[in-house]
């Protein structure tokens, strides 16, 4: 069934995001590669963060601060977050979990959702292909602020990604030093691992939801190539390779196939412009 089942910030503040400019699609070395064009449909990130309190003021100056300091073009969404607990949230971070990483949730997050007294909602800004490592770096400096600020826990709503605050804080951690790196690979990782979400599971194969986000098409993986860690392995292992060597190229190598239909709407935050790569059978 489809969709089967989602402390370093400080050191980061002044550190440079790789550049947006910087090529990352090309091969190394000999002719540089046409850029491709854009989409008309451009991805952005929503962030919900639950508060312990139902005085949002605390959360709402530090979304505020972030934003001069390095979340260009991120908001509070006024519609749609509210001071009240809400009682959906409990379902809402299960399905969403992350189960890939070991120890991404744990009992006190299951309690700290469950006891939650606020939802703060936050829109980023629209990204392209060029700059969209840089924004999703900038957003998860952002889940690291608000932790710090009192966020009690964390989903990524553009993909439906939830972890705990311990593999938050590690995720945001890891993605300080790789800023600080200037490394552009490590931090489109890093990015994917914190916000998109896999595997779901759909006619015979596991899928990625969310690479989109960092600038790049889903990967789906026939289930009958081994267990699903093993399939989430080759799908993270595709997307790296996408990322170094370009999609044409891996697409070759792998003898996948590429398409841009998408089952979610262009309206739906999960959609992927880039499209999908189906690592052959």
């Amino acid at each position: 069934m489809r969709r089967l089942l989602a402390a370093g910030i400080a050191a980061a503040m002044g550190l440079r995001v790789a550049s947006a400019q910087k090529s990352d699609a090309g091969p190394p070395g000999g002719k540089a590669a046409a850029p491709a064009a854009e989409p008309a449909v451009q991805p952005r990130h929503v962030l919900c963060f639950l508060g312990k309190s139902a005085n949002q003021a605390q959360l709402k100056q530090a979304v505020a601060g972030a934003v001069r300091e390095f979340a260009t073009g991120f908001s509070v969404d006024e519609a749609y977050s509210t001071p009240e607990h809400d009682e959906r949230m409990p379902k809402s971070f299960a399905v969403s979990r992350d189960r890939v990483a070991p120890n991404a949730w744990s009992a006190a997050d299951d309690k700290a959702v469950a006891s939650h007294r606020s939802v703060l909602y936050v829109l980023g800004p629209r990204m392209n292909r060029q700059n969209a490592v840089q924004v999703s770096m900038g957003a998860l400096l952002l889940v690291g602020h608000l932790i710090d600020a009192g966020a009690v826990a964390v989903k990524g709503e553009s993909a439906g990604i939830a972890h705990g605050l311990d593999r938050w804080k590690a995720l945001v951690r890891q993605g300080a030093e790789a800023i600080k790196a200037d490394d552009l690979q490590a931090q489109r990782r890093i990015g994917r691992l914190a916000f998109a979400k896999r595997p779901l599971s759909d006619a015979g194969y596991l899928e990625s939801v969310g690479f989109h986000l960092v600038g790049l098409p889903e990967v789906y993986v026939p289930q009958s190539l081994g267990t699903e860690l093993q399939v989430v392995a080759l799908m993270d292992a595709v997307a790296d390779e996408m990322a170094q060597r370009g999609v044409a190229e891996v697409i070759k190598q792998r003898r996948a196939t590429h398409s841009l239909a998408s089952t979610y709407e262009e309206d739906d935050f999960k959609f992927n412009p880039y499209g999908i790569v189906r690592v052959a059978r």
